[in-house]
């Protein structure tokens, strides 16, 4: 992962070695040899995602797009800031480290769960989770597009909404492969910890503004960035309410920086009269800057 960008350019190996020397710990060697095993545990995903997201954008940036406004889904968030100007790579690296171990820590491995609920209205889905609180905690995770809600919570509780679903008339319900059940209250540990580690650091305010998950609002303010941080532990994404506030605000086109095409598919679902790229090797780098787009990324 990473390892085509790193060849073809000087600033993205740059990015490389400044995450290796932030974690005293060789991430690009894992990156770009594994094992999968290692790869694939919470606390070193997400400094590589993060670190593969940055030295790609760096080397759109020195191919001189730049973007109106950024977003990021949960993880993503910390990219949008680095991008911004409001947090350093060597910051948000150490922070989303610890923020992975955080995580994995709050809560047993089997006493969590998530799902996928696709052909259901976000509101349906709500009362859906109301209706199976009696089982455990179980609310919306992440608002992806306006038939896909991710649901979490505690595994039997979540079970019982999946059921729910499919009575109410989900065209699918997907049980995700996940070590955590993420953005639900069994986070308030890992937030409370990676509050801690944020409200040390000095966060700028910043350069371009930021449609934060919790609120889908802008933000300017490094002190409001860090406190979207904190919320967006426990709190959904709300990645429908971000986009359609992008496209209010002008914005017709995005680029998705980082492993994946995701993000793409669920903002045209969205809103699918938005031009979309993603951007996760050297080819796609040189075709948006060829294209001298500035897009919301």
């Amino acid at each position: 992962m990473g390892r085509e960008v790193f060849d073809a350019f000087q600033c993205a190996r740059d990015v490389f070695h400044q995450a290796d020397q932030a974690l005293d710990f060789p991430l690009s060697k894992l990156c770009f040899e594994g094992p999968e095993e290692d790869l694939r545990l919470t606390h070193n995903t997400q400094p590589a995602i993060l670190t593969v997201s940055i030295a790609l954008l760096r080397s759109l940036q020195e191919k001189g797009v730049r973007p109106d406004y950024v977003a990021g889904h949960s993880l993503g968030e910390y990219t949008a800031l680095v991008c911004a100007g409001s947090m350093t790579l060597e910051q948000a690296v150490k922070v989303v480290r610890n923020r992975g171990l955080y995580m994995q820590e709050a809560v047993p491995v089997g006493k969590g769960a998530m799902a996928a609920i696709l052909g259901l209205e976000a509101g349906v889905v709500i009362e859906i989770c109301k209706a199976n609180c009696e089982s455990g905690m179980v609310a919306p995770a992440n608002f992806n597009s306006p038939e896909q809600t991710v649901i979490a919570g505690e595994a039997e509780a979540v079970r019982r909404a999946s059921v729910t679903a499919k009575q109410r008339g989900a065209k699918r319900v997907i049980p995700l492969a996940v070590s955590a059940p993420f953005h639900c209250e069994l986070m308030a540990p890992a937030r409370d910890r990676l509050a801690r580690d944020l409200h040390n650091l000095n966060l700028k305010d910043l350069q371009t503004p930021l449609v934060s998950n919790v609120d889908a609002v802008e933000v300017r303010e490094g002190r409001s960035a860090l406190d979207s941080l904190v919320r967006q532990v426990c709190a959904p994404v709300r990645w429908v309410e971000i986009v359609r506030y992008l496209v209010t605000a002008g914005v017709g086109r995005f680029v998705e920086i980082g492993p994946g095409k995701v993000l793409c598919g669920l903002v045209r679902k969205i809103e699918p009269a938005c031009q979309t790229f993603n951007v996760e090797n050297t080819r796609e780098i040189e075709a948006l800057a060829s294209a001298k787009s500035n897009a919301t990324m």
